[in-house]
């Protein structure tokens, strides 16, 4: 029986450790859950196993002998494969899934002289995984839970020992999720050791042998499953040290309600979703990974288009694109700031501007002077620090990006404003200044539709907190009810009517 030992593992990015002394381990036939918060290290130590990062010191070692991965090829060569989150990643869709199940033999040279024998075996480790297609089809023809298999399979090509499985059912239904389940018992059946990372812990429960919970980059938790509890997961993943990162106790003043979804279906999850928000309001949406947060803001502001209609204003409007959706009133601050938020080769004047440059053009020319000028007073009322208005928001830091992919709807004069992670990847000084914005966008009767995975920094300041799992509203709190405990509870699979005080 193989043994997989990580001892004392340290890691630092510059001057910020984020592995503390790790112990970790997993042996065949065992299922070990991996769990924590976002930020607690998890996907920096699977790394390290990986083969992606070098550790900074502390052992790895399989049945006590010593390993060292300075690469992935390494870590394959040691029998320890690792099934990403992003699927689309790892696989070439342009090739078959004969050709992306059989890839690392093709590789490395050791095998397939023909397509035939090539195909075949594709066929049986197809079928081992219980995917039962033509092993020919191009894998742009698969679907994600499909291609989730297709990567086991791959992975199973090789002569592993270890599997590593990063938050495997984001994306899946229910169905398939049961469909994975089965196919990991059976590789647990055949020996094989298997990491599961993974937020949703009724599954976590179910399936793991063992548990281990990292919190800022410490264990805090480690024991055998049938020990442990929801409650005691939890627990080990907040800790007692919650800080308020915006303090906000005065109850604002709501008005009239903005915007409202009846049964509205979000084209990405399949799923229905009823909300609202009020003048003034701040609506907290939380969520973990694959929660459906950002497929269902992206359904709001017409990025994913669907067939139902929103109410603004006391008023039904079909949101078909996002220009419908600005000019009735909403803007939209995406997850993926540098991808879709702004316009990273052009400067900071033009990324204010960019909305709302209909205002500053005559004649088809847009009048520079006045367009700087308007700029220049959002760039101090938004506190961006920059060298100068014309510099390329390439050379801000992310904190002043993200202030400007707020910015630009102010010069809009929305009425609602959805922010879809707004605080991902910037320090916390920026979030006070990205906190204080959404602060007087309430205080001037703007409504608020805040998505996020950072659960603490909806405590400081939310008016409502919605918590979404697997596409849908699990539980609805107040400011005066909300708990971390309880917004974990619901996003974790937990119900109505089961929350602990």
């Amino acid at each position: 029986m193989a043994k997989l030992s990580l001892s004392n593992i340290t890691k630092s990015f510059g001057d910020q450790s984020v592995l503390k002394g790790v112990d970790f381990g997993v042996s065949s036939g065992e299922v070990h859950a991996l769990l924590g918060a976002n930020g607690a290290g998890k996907s920096t130590l699977m790394k390290i196993l990986s083969g992606d990062y070098e550790r900074d010191s502390g052992t790895i070692t399989i049945d006590e002998k010593e390993q060292f991965f300075k690469t992935p090829a390494d870590a394959k060569l040691a029998g320890i494969e690792m099934v990403v989150q992003e699927v689309d990643t790892a696989l070439v869709s342009s090739l078959s899934i004969a050709e992306n199940v059989t890839m690392n033999s093709f590789i490395s040279g050791t095998s397939f002289f023909s397509w035939n024998k090539r195909n075949k075996k594709a066929k049986e480790l197809l079928r081992r995984v219980g995917l039962h297609i033509d092993p020919t089809f191009p894998l742009s023809h698969c679907s994600l839970a499909q291609k989730q298999l297709v990567l086991i399979a791959k992975a199973l090509s090789s002569d592993i020992s270890f599997i590593i499985l990063d938050e495997p059912t984001a994306a899946l239904s229910k169905k398939e999720a049961d469909h994975l389940f089965t196919v990991l018992r059976e590789l647990q059946k055949d020996g094989v050791g298997i990491i599961y990372i993974s937020h949703r812990l009724p599954e976590v429960l179910t399936l793991s042998t063992k548990i281990t919970v990292l919190k800022d980059g410490y264990v805090t938790l480690h024991e055998d499953t049938d020990s442990s509890s929801t409650k005691r997961i939890v627990q080990a993943m907040l800790g007692n040290d919650l800080v308020e990162l915006l303090n906000d106790e005065e109850k604002r003043v709501l008005g009239k309600t903005l915007f409202e979804v009846k049964e509205f279906t979000v084209p990405a999850t399949n799923e229905k979703i009823s909300l609202s928000v009020k003048q003034g309001e701040i609506v907290g949406i939380a969520g973990l990974v694959g929660a459906g947060k950002t497929e269902t803001a992206r359904a709001f502001f017409g990025a994913d288009p669907s067939p139902d209609p929103i109410i603004m204003n006391g008023n039904k409007v079909k949101i078909t694109s996002p220009q419908k959706a600005i000019a009735s009133g909403i803007g939209f601050v995406p997850e993926e700031r540098r991808k879709e938020g702004v316009l990273v080769d052009y400067n900071v004047i033009e990324n204010l501007t960019l909305p709302v440059l209909n205002q500053f053009t005559k004649f088809g020319l847009i009048q520079k002077e006045q367009e700087k000028k308007e700029a220049e007073r959002w760039i101090k009322q938004l506190g961006i620090k920059t060298e100068s208005p014309s510099l390329l928001l390439n050379h801000l830091s992310g904190g002043n990006q993200q202030k400007a992919a707020i910015g630009k709807w102010l010069l809009n004069d929305g009425d609602v404003f959805i922010l879809d992670e707004p605080t991902k990847g910037i320090d916390v000084g920026a979030k006070q200044d990205v906190f204080q914005c959404m602060k007087d966008l309430a205080d001037k009767s703007k409504g608020i539709l805040y998505f996020t995975s950072e659960f603490q920094e909806l405590l400081a300041f939310c008016d409502r907190i919605l918590v979404m799992y697997d596409g849908k509203i699990a539980g609805e709190l107040t400011k005066e009810e909300a708990t971390m405990e309880k917004i974990m509870h619901f996003a974790t699979g937990g119900h109505y009517g089961t929350v602990r005080s």
